[in-house]
């Protein structure tokens, strides 16, 4: 034993060197990252104090003054809001965001007008409709007439055909000519483990997927060959009043100009109110709630309704040239000045109604002339820095969110930057006018490593980010980073939480609930005298510090495993082809 005792202390002063040494690295590491955070904060402070509360305000009153008109692309109101944001950019010595040279992406738009009838018949009753406050039918194709006459109505649960989960509402009907009646969002399926809770295991449990997102059910709508999709509205689970889709289904909508002027698309997409489902579906000797419960079961077969539907669409149609608004801050550093952070808010509202009588002008105040000021504080922001970042940083403010998203989806499928040199996308979308929070929200919680770089930025404030508090209402899917992440590129979209500083426990949640139950795409949604934007101030802050972080980090984003645009994003990495952009 007392020859192995040389041999014993080596190990153990070898051990105790490793240690020392590997000590050494974890302290040099961890001085190394602190000098980093500590660099970084001295390059930001400028930029950070520049945003504030007072020039939010100033430009969102701007954005959302009358002599705006609502902000509607193919208006007067685009125009003014366009040269503003041209100025206000330009005024800040920033580059114009198009390689042709210019402040603006042309996106081509056909704006259709919908004036439509329709008549329901059930059990031998003709069901009286009243458009728009019973019904809202439009037709996504570009041509002036579409009629449906008396065609079948079927109900098909939700409409979903989900292979991935062994789902399918349509269990090999024929619905080519007939008219489709579905629910929105996806099938709530109740757990079999835990009582009161749904089945984590399908459609994402409590969180939406894309099959309960209302575009898709009109899209495989289209695919099966359907004559007109209806979906019935309830408030809940949608997350919005049926007002909010009357308001903007009835008048001018918009979509991108293709060469086949949509004829692919269903021939009528429609919404009808809860109450006239339930009317509808009496004459016809069905009850909604049962058929609703049958909806759920994996095993349900479409029900005929003993039902006709006929519809006439009058269109009205006119092309018009909208415009994405884009500008760069370059890179520094000249190996990743190719790539971009890309910063995103939608400029339109939803117009001028001159029939109304007295005021005619939806402001949107905070949808989203709040956003898209921001947008313009963070541009004025990474300009005070000390040091730029690496990377390069676009700002885009993007026309017809609220007709579809349009804008976003139009940079997405024509780039002026490569999309596989496009790091992240972070997106804003009504800024906080109740003050600050203790948390913030991300919408599609559990997606990317962005939100890692959040938590981290929000401790610097002493706040935490957590999951929406109501995933099933589909959020993730419903602004523009939606239309980025589709293309595979990691996007952030997070908002003000819902545990306000020094207010009650109920506060955020009565604000918004206020808000959007009397706001939310109405004429009210001016600025108040009653808002307070320090909260704005601590969001567009930590997106700041994001965008920065991001743009500087050698490592790009990357999608959780299990994420459904991981695949898309690896794909678009290795590919070459994404490389190339279109001339515009």
């Amino acid at each position: 034993m007392k020859k192995n005792i040389p041999l014993l202390c080596l190990l153990v002063l070898l051990a105790i060197g490793c240690n020392e040494s590997s000590r050494q690295v974890g302290e040099e590491e961890e001085a190394s990252a602190a000098a980093s955070a500590a660099a970084d904060s001295t390059a930001l402070e400028p930029a950070l104090q520049s945003i504030t509360a007072a020039d939010i305000l100033k430009r969102t009153k701007v954005l959302a003054s009358d002599a705006f008109e609502g902000r509607a692309p193919g208006t007067a109101g685009e125009d003014s809001t366009v040269s503003y944001l041209v100025r206000q950019f330009k005024a800040l010595g920033l580059q114009p965001g198009n390689p042709n040279g210019t402040f603006v992406q042309k996106v081509p738009l056909v704006g259709f007008t919908a004036k439509p009838k329709a008549t329901f018949k059930a059990g031998g009753q003709t069901i009286p409709l009243n458009f728009p406050s019973d019904y809202v039918a439009i037709t996504k194709r570009f041509v002036p007439d579409i009629a449906v006459n008396n065609s079948e109505m079927v109900f098909v649960g939700y409409g979903i055909v989900a292979p991935e989960y062994g789902w399918d509402d349509y269990k090999g009907l024929d619905v080519k000519g007939k008219t489709i009646v579905m629910l929105i969002n996806d099938p709530p399926i109740p757990s079999a483990a835990k009582a009161g809770e749904l089945d984590s295991t399908m459609f994402g449990g409590k969180a939406m997927t894309y099959y309960g997102r209302w575009t898709y059910k009109y899209e495989i709508a289209a695919e099966k060959g359907a004559a007109a999709a209806i979906i019935i509205h309830e408030t809940e689970p949608a997350g919005y009043p049926y007002e909010v889709i009357s308001g903007s289904w009835s008048r001018e909508n918009f979509d991108v100009k293709k060469a086949n002027n949509n004829m692919d698309r269903v021939s009528v997409e429609a919404w009808i109110t809860m109450a006239k489902a339930q009317q509808l579906l009496s004459a016809a000797g069905k009850d909604l709630e049962q058929l609703k419960q049958a909806a759920v079961q994996k095993d349900f077969k479409p029900v005929p309704l003993n039902a006709t539907a006929s519809f006439s669409i009058q269109n009205e149609l006119r092309e018009i040239e909208s415009q994405n608004v884009v500008a760069k801050l370059e890179g520094a550093d000249p190996q990743l000045k190719e790539e971009y952070v890309v910063y995103t808010a939608h400029w339109d509202h939803l117009g001028k109604d001159e029939t109304l009588q007295g005021d005619q002008v939806y402001n949107g105040a905070l949808d989203n002339a709040s956003g898209t000021a921001g947008l313009v504080e963070l541009a004025e922001a990474f300009t005070k820095m000390l040091t730029k970042p690496k990377r390069s940083i676009l700002f885009l403010a993007v026309t017809a969110e609220e007709k579809g998203l349009l804008g976003s989806k139009y940079y997405a499928e024509n780039p002026l930057y490569p999309l596989n040199k496009t790091v992240a996308n972070i997106n804003m979308d009504m800024l906080n006018a109740y003050g600050p929070t203790e948390d913030v929200v991300v919408i599609g919680y559990g997606n990317s490593t962005l939100e890692d770089v959040l938590a981290e930025a929000a401790a610097t404030q002493n706040r935490r980010i957590v999951p929406e508090a109501s995933p099933e209402k589909g959020s993730f899917y419903r602004s523009d980073h939606f239309e980025f992440a589709k293309q595979g590129v990691p996007a952030l979209y997070a908002k003000s939480g819902e545990v306000a500083r020094d207010q009650p426990a109920d506060y955020v949640k009565k604000w918004s609930d206020g808000y959007t139950a009397q706001s939310y795409h109405k004429l009210s949604d001016e600025v108040g005298d009653d808002w307070n934007l320090e909260g704005a101030v601590e969001d567009l802050k930590l997106f700041l510090r994001v965008g920065y972080k991001v743009a500087n980090t050698e490592k790009y984003p990357e999608w959780k495993p299990g994420t459904e645009f991981k695949a898309k994003r690896e794909a678009s990495l290795a590919s070459p082809a994404d490389s190339t952009t279109t001339v515009q």
